[in-house]
């Protein structure tokens, strides 16, 4: 049995975004019952050399928005890249949701094979197909970013678990 490109794609990132924003909720109830500045955990970093909270979201999102796009070849929103506050992170990901349920099965399906180049660092693309992408590339980097993000939140004290990175507010 084979599986579709947008069956692999679009209910998973969906799932998996909302799954964020149901950790970024209990992110924003936390700091609401410590009475801590925010900042405490947007600025946070695990370690000096990875990106802050902040960004492992902001990269999550457009894991997700970029790569539907590349394999659709419908054209991405464009995003600031300007949320610090919980708030906004929030509203960064509702807005992700949002376009990708504007992005039809049929965009997405027949894909495998399509040729994908996309940046790889700074100076550097790759090319890889559909596939190999969506796969190699695309659902393991959205994967990365949002169990950092998840890792920040627990290690500084947010009461999230594996039920909420896997089954968010349907827990």
């Amino acid at each position: 049995m084979t599986i579709s490109m947008s069956n692999a794609s679009l209910p998973v990132c969906s799932r998996m975004l909302s799954n964020l924003s149901h950790i970024l909720a209990k992110a924003e109830q936390f700091v609401d019952a410590k009475k801590i500045n925010p900042d405490a955990l947007t600025t946070y970093r695990l370690a000096p050399d990875m990106l802050p909270f902040t960004r492992q979201i902001l990269i999550a999102c457009d894991a997700v928005k970029n790569g539907v796009a590349r394999l659709s070849g419908i054209e991405a929103p464009k995003f600031d890249d300007t949320e610090t506050t919980l708030s906004q992170l929030q509203e960064r990901i509702q807005k992700t949701l949002a376009f990708l349920a504007t992005v039809p099965a049929s965009a997405l399906d027949g894909t495998e094979d399509k040729e994908i180049t996309f940046p790889a660092g700074p100076g550097k693309t790759r090319t890889m197909t559909g596939q190999a992408y969506l796969t190699g590339w695309m659902l393991p980097n959205m994967y990365f970013h949002i169990t950092t993000a998840y890792a920040i939140l627990r290690h500084n004290g947010v009461d999230v678990g594996k039920v909420d990175y896997l089954l968010g507010a349907q827990s």
